[in-house]
């Protein structure tokens, strides 16, 4: 047994160490990989080159959930390919490409997930490979429904654009002091509610709720009027820890999967009524929706930069050594029924002051478990300018200044019959990462 083990391991560890050489190479010549040695037809701009193959679980006509990855407009069908036996070189039991969450195809350790994600561009790039012209195996994504990529068990959303958390302090509390004593000394968050999690496409309904409106003396209860989306990111547990265990920053990378676009819902009236003492709950725990493809990190390698400093210096075990932040531009629109979408907001990942490896030492400094499949959300992510804020509480800055939309329309937050649209990308030269898009539309309060 020690033997066979050993033997998968240097197996996976050359795939790995050879993929790794030529990832390098392609960043500094285009003989490598590019889209147009892939035999799968990928549009200009697209957000799923060659580069990229994300992980996802669809179904089709058959309604049998199972693992796919994304290549142009196309996806293939990871349970087929095993059929065809591509996975042969790799020691791993083929059937988590027949699950209805990627949790256990998670599961299998980075190490195997990386070796499967190469042998897939590998194959994409092999003219002979027996996937090609194989339409069991390669699916038009618009023939496919997507559902929810992984099981999430615990779900915790941070609170870490210093510029959110300024402009938010600025509306309402005092502008000298916008953000609270502890808030550059550790990244702040709060766990929410992961049942409320949902994929993309997926429309909710305007939450119910207790507010209290300026002119009155006792709370009422009704509809919100002040429906907002926040522009996220979420990260994606893909290692397991005991109670009680910590991760350091030089490591927390090791226990992220991937990424996706994430769109945390708010209801600020509600939210604003209810957050003291303790902060968010209804306002926040009613929907939330994230793309359906995860980005691996290995994916994302080449899109690392420099975060903001940080000032005053963290304590000793938030110290990180390297490039912790990601390049990922971000856009929003707003699309009004029977109306075309106007894009209300630009902003990037990169702006975050606190970085994922902080927030996740962090998380787990007290001894708490994380488990494969949890998630971890950025918080709204802001810029300093009015074009890049992450919300429309800041863009229309708390209602008082609506913005214009295409056909005349204006609003001051997400009206009934709105979508909301959201997508995100990276691109260095020739190569070009891109997450897809969440949609969701607010419908009417159940009444």
């Amino acid at each position: 047994m020690g033997k066979a083990h050993e033997a998968l391991k240097g197996k996976l560890t050359l795939i790995s160490t050879q993929a790794s050489e030529h990832f390098k190479s392609r960043l500094s010549s285009k003989t490598y990989m590019t889209n147009t040695n892939c035999w799968v037809t990928i549009p200009e701009n697209s957000d799923f080159s060659i580069y990229n193959i994300p992980f996802g679980i669809f179904s089709d006509s058959n309604d049998t959930k199972r693992v796919a990855v994304a290549i142009g407009e196309h996806l293939i069908d990871l349970s087929k390919a095993a059929e065809l036996e591509i996975f042969n070189s790799l020691d791993f039991n083929t059937s988590v490409f027949t699950n209805e969450f990627l949790n256990p195809f998670i599961d299998l350790g980075k190490e195997t997930t990386n070796a499967i994600r190469k042998l897939i561009q590998q194959e994409l790039q092999n003219d002979a490979s027996v996937l090609k012209g194989n339409d069991a195996v390669i699916i038009a994504q618009k023939d496919a429904q997507m559902h929810m990529p992984v099981f999430i068990r615990d779900y915790t959303d941070f609170y870490s654009s210093i510029e959110h958390a300024t402009n938010v302090g600025t509306m309402f509390r005092d502008p000298e002091k916008a953000l609270m004593p502890n808030w550059k000394h550790l990244p702040v968050g709060y766990h929410g509610r992961a049942s409320s999690i949902t994929v993309s496409g997926h429309d909710v309904h305007r939450p119910m709720g207790q507010t209290m409106p300026p002119s009155a003396e006792n709370p009422i209860y009704g509809a919100s009027k002040r429906v907002d989306f926040e522009l996220e990111m979420g990260f994606i547990i893909g290692k397991n820890t005991s109670l009680g265990d910590t991760i350091s920053t030089s490591n927390a990378e090791d226990y992220i999967f991937g990424k996706v676009i994430l769109n945390d819902w708010s209801a600020r009236d509600v939210q604003k009524w209810e957050y003291v003492p303790l902060g968010p709950f209804l306002a926040k725990s009613f929907a939330s929706h994230i793309s359906p493809w995860i980005v691996t990190m290995e994916a994302l390698e080449p899109f690392k930069v420099a975060g903001p400093d940080q000032d005053p210096k963290v304590l000793p075990y938030l110290n990180y050594a390297g490039d912790k932040n990601y390049d990922i531009k971000l856009e929003v629109s707003i699309q009004p029924e029977n109306a075309n979408e106007t894009i209300v907001s630009e902003s990037n990942f990169k702006y975050m002051y606190w970085n994922m490896a902080q927030q996740l030492t962090h998380h787990t400094m007290n001894g708490c478990n994380i488990n494969i499949g949890d998630m971890m959300a950025s918080g709204t992510i802001s810029g300093k300018s009015k074009d890049s804020y992450g919300s429309m509480l800041e863009i229309t800055w708390g209602g008082k200044n609506p913005i214009s939309l295409n056909n005349g329309l204006e609003r001051k937050f997400i009206e009934d019959n709105d979508t909301v649209i959201m997508r995100g990308y990276s691109q260095k030269g020739d190569i070009r990462v891109g997450f897809g898009e969440v949609r969701a539309k607010i419908l009417p309060a159940k009444q």
